[in-house]
């Protein structure tokens, strides 16, 4: 599994100029899915996001989590994030999960959010999708769960 996690001061998602939602200052997290991916790598991922250290504390230093400051969260579905190019100059996408995995594993990542707590905005699966946003620092972090295993 592989996030691309931003800290955003704002973040809105639409398809089709429908506004999904928008929020104030949190993350926006890119989530791939992969073939591999288990309930290990949910866990994983979940629990590293919501506590990534990376907003500032009084004294400007990145220390404080997701959870500290009770900002929001966008997961939105982003099976690009598994593309290969090592070969040519057309991605593909053969470790991505089929689409019925990923979809499953998605909405069960977002179900583990929840249980932090939180409430995330989320994308629409498989929809081509709008997302708008502005990236506080620019603070951004990559995270894959096969680099723990």
């Amino acid at each position: 599994m592989r996030c691309v996690a931003q800290r955003v001061t704002d973040c809105s998602v639409s398809v089709d100029g429908e506004c999904l939602g928008r929020m104030d200052s949190g993350l926006l997290v890119y989530l791939g899915v992969s073939s591999r991916d288990a309930e290990a790598d949910l866990d994983y991922m979940a629990a590293k996001v919501v506590n990534l250290r990376i907003f500032p504390d009084r004294e400007g230093k990145m220390n404080l989590s997701l959870l500290d400051i009770g900002g929001g969260i966008t997961v939105i579905s982003q099976f690009t994030l598994y593309g290969d190019m090592r070969k040519g100059r057309r991605p593909s996408f053969d470790a991505a999960a089929p689409p019925e995995a990923a979809e499953a594993l998605y909405r069960r990542f977002l179900e583990k959010l929840r249980g932090f707590g939180l409430s995330p905005l989320e994308g629409r699966f498989q929809a081509h999708m709008r997302v708008s946003y502005t990236n506080d620092g620019p603070v951004t972090i990559l995270l894959d769960s096969e680099k723990l295993f």
